[in-house]
């Protein structure tokens, strides 16, 4: 890579281990602060849903005005979103406003699909044989925060007391500076932009304007499709199982540390095998990554339907591989996108992707509980197995052959 582009993906990195510490913030105590404010477990949920729904609007918007203005401006106010969403959490949290925190906890979410907006500004620094690295490192990058963030729960949590605001809010303090850090560092360093000129090899209409391309405002070729389809599959098949798991633990007797555990090995296969996952999609190409995707996640779903209810480590060893799955057809799905999808309208196309993904993500939410209402954890991590079976490795492979 030219030295320019180096400096650039290494400012890109910078940022996202910022923002990985911020996002922590709402992974960690988002639920327990609205369960406090509101007084109710079963509306405990409602930062999740606000923060995916915020989060698909938020991939949208950010990805037209990446189209407009570029990456650099793009991010930094997604970014500067996350900021004032955690700012105004803490706010809700110091007035006990319900309001004031759930409308936060919307701007917060919004703001937070930066995150995963990023990587492709990962993969557009790269040369084409380098982009699946180059991705992986971004996302990598969001890992090392996501890491550090909860680890200073007590800390934060002792600040915010001594400033008179409850303690479940001092993560938030800590998003609110970890995310204004992130912007400073976008606007002021990112240069040059990712969503620069194309380089030869690139699909581009030279009479495109800023939000078109010859494929019309939100579309793009065959690629495109088909590294949509992979990314929001995996996403429905990882949501929906990894949902369900500590219902699934917990009513057979597991305690919460045993679920925390499995928990955290999930999320951490989910992001930590990004640069093996790159180097893969550059070597072998995204496709055939694509189809490994597929064989990894069916075979996840099938060890966490067949294992017994009383193992702990056969349901970890199925989320570890869920995780490293969803990870394979994410950087997968990525390259693909972005070597498809024409430079007069790749970042609108990419926004919509994640947008997918997080409809995607929402859906399997809803529907795991309802096949586990009515058939039993076995028979949705089955149906899982199934879907990831037939639609990526099928959608992959007719691609290729296309």
């Amino acid at each position: 890579m030219p030295r320019a582009r180096r400096r650039a993906l290494t400012v890109l990195v910078a940022s996202q281990t910022l923002g990985g510490a911020g996002m922590a913030a709402g992974i960690t105590v988002g639920a327990l602060l609205a369960q406090d404010l509101l007084g109710s477990t079963s509306l405990a949920g409602l930062p999740a849903a606000l923060f995916t729904i915020g989060a698909a609007l938020g991939a949208a918007v950010l990805g037209r005005l990446c189209q407009r203005f570029g990456r650099r401006p793009g991010l930094a106010l997604g970014n500067g979103l996350a900021a004032l969403g955690s700012a105004g959490v803490v706010a809700g949290a110091a007035a006990r406003s319900p309001a004031l925190l759930l409308t936060a906890l919307f701007v917060y979410g919004a703001g937070t699909a930066t995150g995963l907006l990023a990587r492709y500004a990962g993969a557009e620094l790269a040369p084409p044989e380098r982009r699946g690295r180059a991705a992986g490192t971004v996302l990598f990058a969001m890992t090392l925060g996501a890491v550090a963030g909860p680890n200073l729960l007590g800390p934060t949590g002792a600040l915010a007391h001594t400033w008179g605001i409850p303690r479940l809010a001092g993560p938030f303090l800590l998003a609110a500076a970890a995310y204004t850090a992130a912007a400073l560092v976008l606007l002021i360093r990112q240069r040059p932009d990712p969503l620069g000129p194309p380089r030869p090899g690139e699909p581009h209409d030279a009479t495109a304007a800023p939000g078109t391309g010859s494929h019309g405002p939100v579309r793009g070729g065959p690629g495109v499709v088909t590294g949509a389809t992979v990314m929001i599959t995996a996403q429905l098949v990882m949501i929906a199982v990894m949902t369900m798991t500590p219902v699934h633990m917990t009513g057979h007797g597991h305690t919460t540390q045993a679920v925390g555990l499995v928990i955290a090995l999930h999320v951490g296969a989910m992001f930590l095998p990004s640069p093996l996952s790159g180097l893969l999609t550059d070597r072998l190409g995204a496709r055939r990554v694509a189809v490994a995707a597929g064989a990894v996640l069916p075979g996840a779903g099938l060890l966490a339907g067949l294992a017994p209810p009383a193992s702990v480590l056969l349901p970890a060893c199925a989320l570890v591989l869920l995780g490293a799955g969803w990870n394979l057809a994410l950087l997968s799905g990525t390259a693909l996108i972005t070597d498809a999808a024409p430079a007069g309208n790749r970042a609108a196309v990419q926004g919509l992707a994640d947008v997918g993904m997080s409809v995607a993500g929402a859906t399997g939410a809803l529907v795991s509980g309802l096949v586990v209402g009515t058939g039993g954890y076995p028979v949705l991590a089955a149906a899982a197995a199934a879907l990831a079976l037939a639609v990526i490795p099928a959608v992959a492979l007719r691609s290729a052959r296309r």
